[in-house]
């Protein structure tokens, strides 16, 4: 079963607020550098949590504008002009918070060379229905079947529309972000009882094969019974330790520079 639509945007508003933590309220500014689907944990209530701090790099300090560091991190995830240049701020972290929203609204990962040609790459094929008012419901994962909000599935578009610009000074801050965040999880104006939607729904399943990949969670479990935190993954990637990193409530030193 896929994830419920407003179960979906409890982990993006959980998630923002640890990057607005480390961006913001931090002693020192930190850069997580590696934000990832796998890198999220997930309890038995989906409160989300940032896990694996192995690439996070302290932010620039003073009149500095980046920290220019060897480029590390996931591919489909990272900036683009820190591939490019090596330089990192936490405007790349804001990139990859909108690649991971762009996996939820969707259900797809951020790369799936399985997918047709032109949809390997998940920022590249959604661009053009990003900024579009109508076109937006050719994101959304079709296995919701019309379970989600209207209002807050356009807004979470915009939001992932501003989080991937190709101007760093554009994107907005991760406070920002979990100011947008806020209201979408309780939205109730269902897409399923949308006419539009219907008539969208009922060409593209007669013109699209059925998806197979969607959003969910991986978990396990002990002996005892106890849940033990999950990761949030998308089917055939990655996964992050269910077992282990807890949300740290002091800025993490990362021992030498990389």
């Amino acid at each position: 079963m896929p994830l419920p639509w407003s179960i979906r945007m409890k982990i993006a508003l959980g998630a923002a607020k640890g990057l607005a933590f480390l961006h913001e309220e931090a002693e020192r500014p930190v850069i997580y550098r590696d934000f990832k689907t796998s890198n999220i944990l997930l309890d038995a209530d989906y409160n989300a949590k940032l896990s694996d701090f192995g690439l996070a790099k302290d932010g620039p300090e003073g009149d500095k504008t980046h920290v220019s560091t060897r480029v590390m991190g996931t591919y489909g995830y990272a900036a683009p002009e820190y591939v490019m240049t090596g330089h990192l701020t936490s405007k790349s972290d804001v990139y990859s918070f909108g690649v991971v929203l762009l996996e939820m609204i969707t259900g797809r990962r951020s790369m799936d060379k399985n997918r047709p040609n032109g949809e390997h790459n998940l920022v590249e094929w959604a661009r053009p229905h990003l900024g579009e008012r109508r076109r937006f419901y050719r994101l959304v994962d079709p296995r919701l079947e019309g379970h989600f909000s209207i209002k807050g599935a356009q807004k979470a578009a915009q939001l992932a529309a501003r989080c991937l610009s190709r101007d760093p000074k554009a994107r907005p801050m991760m406070s920002e972000v979990v100011e947008a965040l806020k209201p979408l999880p309780n939205l109730k104006d269902m897409a399923s009882s949308s006419y539009y939607f219907q008539t969208m729904q009922a060409d593209r399943v007669g013109s699209s094969p059925s998806t197979k990949n969607g959003v969910r969670t991986q978990g396990s479990f002990s002996r005892n019974g106890q849940q033990h935190p999950r990761s949030l993954s998308i089917p055939n990637g990655s996964h992050a330790s269910p077992y282990h990193h807890q949300f740290p409530q002091n800025s993490p030193k990362p021992n030498g520079k990389t």
